[in-house]
């Protein structure tokens, strides 16, 4: 056979030799290999994404649970993060930042509100409110593990419903969920690896908190002694529950038909239990209007602004003038509420009585100012002497006659002598009755100084005895002329009293005349005390029948 029988013909003409089809092989074999390499290659891609992509998606959606811890009710959520940690949010007050673990997942816990009836019910059996604060942690700890689980879940299932939709491949969305679970899991197992228990005795602070550094101190004793921590926790409880129950059994006064009922509170410092008693008091003792001698908030800052809300929850008029912790957009998210009325040098007629009221002149939210400081300034007690000399101009200005005048520092009450038969004020956080000095040919005036409403915030557990929560009822007749009044005290966070103390309103001869209020003077110096001396109460009579005075134990 002819040897150009085995050459194989170009299709150009040309002759291929036997070597040539062999590199052409090898040639075509390296291009569908590349070709192979890059499609895995970007499959392999592609499933790195939908994975990252159904993880976040399912961490976000359903990384999140609510548990209870005690009585308490506190949302969990986890979220991814470079550098760990957890933050503790504390509404309206703040947060508190914990670096508690490493790893790329995020806690956030956010107190909520707490439950009534779990709350009675564990102050009903002390077994079980001791039980409570002991199962605080391993309460967290179950809230936790319930998250980590649903995340897990929902980062697998977000993956492969995610994986089915791109890939439409079973087999490529079961590597997807694969991968999704073994991230996931890895991410939450190196946070339970690297946790810190002791950084709850180094936090951060964000937020009004940072203006509490009294908090790091509790929180290390909290961190080194759980016997402590769970003392105070059913403190916390057993004072709560006493805000829901006690208070709502307050004998009430049975005044004459056409009486006009004010209840007067002062310095709430952002205590939200503050809230829950004035309610009950305004619904159990059928309050005409509310007035509030300032200091609503503690620093006047934007996020308090939420804190006023509850005004409008009162649904009875709010009349407010501002104190010296609270800041002008304090006076204006008050102002925004439909029932309140911002008073500031103004009058105002509510529930047939007229107000007069003038803003501290001071905005000073730091602890320096507080009424445990001491003495004022020469400035400082001319400023105040103004603001009482400003209002007392108004007063005597007005078309109608004032029934009470508001000033939040009792300094400022001095130039109202004679102006007004009644004048209320706050700020020193104690409640005192005294009489204004007297004005020739003018009726006396009695100064009220109430005590704070709030137990003077994060201020009243400074001391060994925290601050009890004050507010007084004033009743009215129809000629608007005090005729009594309830002085109301919620023993401080922890304590499990009411005091109900009744006082009616004599005439001079009929007793002893109360106390005498020192008044400020200008100059460099003070040469009289300016709060109001504490003294002999105002004379009272025999309770009514009917009615109780004194303590009131808890049910």
């Amino acid at each position: 056979m002819d040897g150009k029988d085995n050459e194989q013909r170009h299709p150009a003409g040309g002759v291929v030799p036997p070597g040539g089809r062999v590199r052409r092989f090898i040639g075509r074999l390296r291009t569908v290999s590349r070709g192979r390499a890059a499609r895995r290659v970007g499959v392999t891609l592609a499933v790195l994404a939908v994975t990252v992509a159904g993880v976040v998606a399912g961490v976000f959606a359903g990384g999140s649970v609510s548990t209870d811890i005690g009585p308490f009710r506190a949302d969990l959520r986890v979220a991814p993060s470079a550098s760990g940690g957890t933050t503790i949010d504390i509404p309206p007050l703040g947060a508190l930042l914990l670096d508690s673990h490493d790893g790329p997942t995020h806690l956030t816990v956010e107190l909520g509100a707490l439950d009534q009836g779990r709350t009675q019910a564990l102050l009903g059996d002390p077994a079980n409110l001791n039980r409570a604060s002991q199962s605080a942690v391993a309460d967290v700890r179950e809230g936790v593990f319930r998250l980590g689980l649903r995340t897990l879940g929902a980062a697998v299932l977000a993956t492969l419903l995610l994986a089915l939709l791109v890939f439409r491949d079973t087999r490529r969305a079961a590597w997807a969920g694969a991968l999704a679970f073994t991230v996931t899991a890895g991410s939450l197992g190196t946070a339970v690896a690297t946790l810190r228990p002791q950084a709850i005795e180094e936090p951060r602070y964000e937020g009004l908190l940072v203006n509490a550094p009294a908090i790091v101190g509790d929180a290390r004793k909290i961190a080194n002694d759980y016997t402590k921590y769970a003392e105070q926790l059913q403190r916390i409880v057993g004072n709560v529950s006493q805000l829901y129950t006690t208070v709502s059994t307050l004998p009430v006064y049975e005044p004459e038909p056409g009486t006009t009922r004010v209840l007067h509170v002062s310095d709430m410092h952002l205590n939200p239990a503050g809230w829950q008693v004035i309610r009950t008091v305004v619904q159990q003792f059928g309050i005409d209007v509310v007035i509030d001698t300032g200091d609503i908030t503690d620093w006047g800052s934007e996020p308090e602004a939420s804190y006023v809300g509850s005004i409008s929850l009162l649904k009875v008029p709010y009349v407010y003038i501002r104190g010296n912790h609270d800041s002008e957009r304090t006076a204006a998210a008050v102002a925004r509420q439909p029932n309140a009325i911002v008073l500031n040098d103004s009058t105002t007629t509510v529930a047939g009585l007229t107000i007069a009221g003038i803003g501290d002149p001071r905005f000073t939210p730091d602890k320096s100012t507080s009424p445990a400081t001491g003495g004022l300034t020469s400035p400082t007690v001319n400023d105040l002497i103004t603001t009482g000399e400003t209002l007392s101009a108004t007063i005597r200005k007005a078309p109608r006659e004032i029934d009470i005048a508001l000033v939040h520092d009792p300094a400022s009450a001095g130039p109202l002598s004679g102006a007004s038969p009644l004048v209320l004020a706050g700020h020193t956080h104690k409640r005192v009755v005294s009489k204004l000095p007297a004005v020739a040919g003018q009726q006396p005036t009695t100064l009220m100084v109430q005590g704070s409403t709030g137990g003077a915030g994060l201020r009243g557990l400074e001391g060994e005895e925290p601050t009890p929560l004050s507010m007084t009822v004033l009743y009215f007749d129809e000629e608007r002329m005090l005729q009594a009044y309830d002085d109301i005290t919620v023993g401080g966070t922890g304590r499990a009293q009411v005091n109900l103390e009744r006082s009616v309103i004599e005439q001079p001869a009929e007793g002893p005349s109360a106390p005498v209020t020192p008044t400020p003077t200008r100059g460099p110096a003070l040469p009289t005390p300016v709060t109001p001396t504490p003294g002999t109460p105002v004379p009272t009579a025999p309770t009514p029948a009917g009615t109780a005075a004194g303590p009131t134990p808890t049910g």
